[in-house]
């Protein structure tokens, strides 16, 4: 199963250090069947997408309890494939639970934040939890940093991208 993992930079760096992912919570998101049930249109990719940008806004939250790591303000996305993944509908359509840390060689590609979402996403760090409670404003400034697109990185490239931050 394909899965989208949130991360951050930090954990970016310590997956290509310990040549392993240790998930928090064992949460990532995926194309689930509840995900599938939600949308009454959509192909594949179109849900890939849904669950992509829930694992983007999951970084966010990551990043907000992370502390100061003196690495840029990014979300990031580890997609990859395992083996199997327990579907969380109680959670959300697209939530499903890993049972273990992801090893690199299960790595498909990772999705990082370019330059110019920093300030958005320092912004939306700041109220994620304000977004969440459902403070209209709080949720506008984290929509501005959903805004920005991810760019995409195969896993080989990871050292050299952590390399040039």
């Amino acid at each position: 199963m394909r899965v989208y993992i949130p991360a951050t930079l930090a954990g970016l760096q310590q997956l290509v250090a310990d040549r392993f992912l240790l998930v928090t919570n064992g949460t990532a998101f995926a194309v689930t069947p509840t995900l599938r049930e939600a949308y009454a249109e959509g192909d594949d990719d179109e849900l890939a997408e849904v669950a992509l940008q829930e694992a983007a806004l999951a970084s966010l939250r990551l990043l907000a309890s992370g502390g100061d790591t003196g690495l840029p303000p990014r979300r990031a996305v580890v997609v990859a494939e395992v083996a199997s993944a327990t579907p969380r509908p109680d959670l959300d359509d697209a939530v499903v639970r890993l049972s273990g840390p992801v090893p690199i060689d299960d790595i498909i590609a990772v999705y990082v934040d370019n330059a110019a979402a920093e300030s958005a996403v320092l912004a939306a760090v700041e109220v994620i939890d304000d977004a969440d409670l459902g403070d209209e404003d709080a949720e506008l400034t984290v929509g501005d940093a959903q805004d920005h697109d991810l760019a995409w990185y195969a896993s080989q490239e990871l050292p050299f991208l952590l390399e040039l931050l």
